[in-house]
């Protein structure tokens, strides 16, 4: 990969949990300063291999299970590569992208990841919602009642993520452009077909737009925090919104900031939601840079 890149990806959910906090009940992260709500950068690495799996590409972080069912840990994982991880980076995409750590007894690999995202936040604030209901099965022998259920979710969250591909860490790893290529397009698959988002807390995902800014060759610097210069517009208060339509994207920040820069971008390539509104359109935020949609836009 010869050219720094920069993503902007947003996405919404709708009555579910997009990122549970496992030490505090599985609840939705929220800023409890702000009310914003927060998804980890693991959690969308997690997606992008599950779909990336899917999409039949080798991923080293995966779940594997041995014989007697018990999950196998990296170091059993390694060893399927013969300890070597030249074989990993030549095999697995997700260590290419994303980097990793590698301990023999000769040697140690340490890649940090060409491509890094910052934690995904709400763009309003939102509310967390407590679902209970009752299961038909007893839960133990000896039992003839259903138990009570809970489920934490938010109504409403509109996600926005900004990350950064850097074209001399990719050197380390043996990125290519084809592998970017493959991410973005399971960042959009995953957030819409995946088994990964298809479970009963995640199920109401949808993808609204991914940007992907391409610098000329030898661009020592970029426009930075993208997830900054996005807002929304709504005629609800906040924890009052329900629906895409009932805002609108704002992006006149991101067009002021790309016409500083435009002279040092080589092309922008992206993919909207129809239902998403978007104010200016993104023809006028990107003005005299060459814009196109994703070459697998088409086939979503």
């Amino acid at each position: 990969m010869k050219n720094r890149r920069e993503f902007l990806f947003l996405y919404d959910v709708s009555w579910a949990n997009p990122n549970g906090d496992p030490m505090d009940e599985n609840k939705p992260r929220v800023d409890e300063e702000t009310g914003i709500n927060i998804v980890t950068d693991v959690r969308l690495k997690r997606t992008v291999r599950d779909q990336l799996a899917d999409m039949e590409y080798e991923v080293f972080i995966r779940e594997e299970r041995d014989n007697e069912g018990k999950l196998k840990t990296k170091k059993n994982i390694f060893s399927n590569y013969g300890n070597d991880y030249k074989q990993v980076l030549e095999r697995c995409i997700d260590i290419r992208l994303f980097g990793g750590t590698f301990a023999i007894e000769s040697e140690r690999g340490n890649f940090t990841g060409p491509v890094q995202f910052k934690f995904g936040k709400s763009l309003h604030r939102v509310k967390v919602e407590l679902i209970k209901g009752t299961t038909v099965m007893p839960s133990g022998e000896g039992r003839e009642q259903g138990t009570m259920t809970e489920v934490y979710v938010v109504p409403y969250s509109l996600i926005v993520f900004y990350g950064i591909a850097n074209e001399k860490a990719s050197q380390d790893t043996g990125l290519k452009e084809e592998d970017i290529d493959a991410m973005l397009k399971a960042i959009w698959l995953g957030h819409k077909t995946s088994t990964d988002v298809i479970s009963r807390s995640k199920f109401g995902h949808e993808p609204r737009l991914l940007v992907e800014i391409i610098y000329k060759e030898k661009t020592l610097t970029h426009m930075g925090e993208l997830d900054k210069l996005v807002s929304i517009e709504s005629n609800k208060r906040d924890e009052e919104i329900r629906d895409i339509q009932e805002l609108t994207l704002k992006l006149d920040k991101l067009k002021e900031k790309a016409s500083k820069y435009k002279d040092k971008i080589e092309k922008v390539r992206y993919i909207v939601d129809d239902r998403l509104k978007i104010e200016p359109p993104l023809e006028e935020v990107f003005d005299n840079v060459t814009l196109e949609k994703f070459n697998w836009a088409e086939e979503i």
